[in-house]
């Protein structure tokens, strides 16, 4: 059996156009992948602005997701929830409305129960549902190096791989619909997991005598290192607590995990644990701040910042 090159595989898909839906902190980019790989896109967004950004030859946009539909066989979705994920599906003008047999793939985070719910709904219209959340910051989907994680079928997947590796770097198949969603669960609340940890040991480190530079310069080094410490380690020093995903944006993966372990009648002592200093920080009001605010309920419980001196401007404050 002779091997298709991914070079001519590559150039068999982009003779198709491609829908997308959701130009976002990820989306926008994800979008603007496929398109330098040289897809052509159909795309709507409920804001004029990105789609603007988008604007080119190589671009159609449209008023409403089921023009998009009538005018292609596949449709990527990324929006922030499963709510806005089914009105895009089954609203008036929703892509059932414009194609009754079409694959979508929804890289939308959301507990596993709704992604079942959303398949069957689907199933039940004749639209093929596939669920695919993605992992990495906006600069991961801006560069094309994010994880996806892939549930469905085998078949779906080997349609849909040639243009989730323009989007993402690690391409990994779960199994079944709503597998995507579980595994990317998984992966979050271990990542919280360790968050939450530096973020209850630094305080009580600093306030015990260490330097913050010191302490920072070991935990993105040393044996406890990690892409979590690397990246909100320097920034909680620096006293940056933005440009992340909130505390309440990210919320969703913690209920995905407590549904799963309910389900299961099992117990999880270390994430219980992770989840009562979640959500202690967004009861204290940091829920709109990304997860690095966690180290702020252990600061105020020892009335000890873990920040840098500021450099001083010659200037009064």
């Amino acid at each position: 059996m002779t091997a298709v090159s991914s070079a001519s595989s590559t150039r068999q898909i982009t003779r198709k156009p491609v829908g997308f839906i959701g130009l976002g902190r990820m989306g926008l980019g994800m979008a603007k992948n496929l398109l330098k790989a040289g897809v052509p896109l159909t795309v709507w967004d409920l804001r004029e602005e990105p789609m603007q950004a988008l604007a080119s030859k190589d671009v159609s946009l449209a008023s409403n997701p089921a023009e998009i539909a009538r005018t292609v066989d596949r449709i990527f979705i990324c929006l922030p929830t499963d709510a806005e994920s089914k009105q895009v599906l089954f609203a008036e003008q929703g892509i059932f409305a414009g194609n009754n047999s079409i694959a979508v793939v929804d890289t939308t985070t959301m507990n596993q129960g709704a992604t079942l719910r959303l398949s069957e709904q689907s199933h039940q219209a004749g639209i093929t549902y596939n669920d695919c959340p993605i992992s990495g910051m906006p600069f991961r989907a801006d560069n094309g190096t994010l994880t996806m994680m892939f549930g469905g079928s085998s078949q779906m997947f080997a349609e849909t791989e040639p243009y989730l590796r323009m989007m993402g770097e690690f391409i990994v198949h779960c199994g079944d619909v709503g597998m995507g969603q579980l595994m990317k669960a998984v992966n979050n609340i271990i990542y919280d997991i360790n968050i939450a940890a530096f973020c209850e040991v630094m305080p009580l480190a600093v306030k015990a005598g260490l330097d913050p530079k010191t302490l920072s310069e070991v935990l993105t080094s040393a044996s406890s290192r990690s892409f979590a410490s690397e990246h909100f380690v320097p920034r909680i020093l620096e006293g940056r607590f933005r440009d992340d995903f909130s505390l309440k944006a990210a919320h969703k993966d913690i209920v995905n995990i407590e549904e799963v372990a309910d389900r299961l009648k099992t117990e999880l002592p270390v994430v219980e644990a992770m989840v009562s200093t979640y959500r202690k920080a967004i009861e204290m009001g940091f829920g709109d701040q990304p997860k690095s605010a966690m180290v702020k309920v252990y600061e105020a419980q020892l009335n000890q910042e873990v920040r840098l001196p500021r450099r001083s401007t010659g200037k009064s404050d």
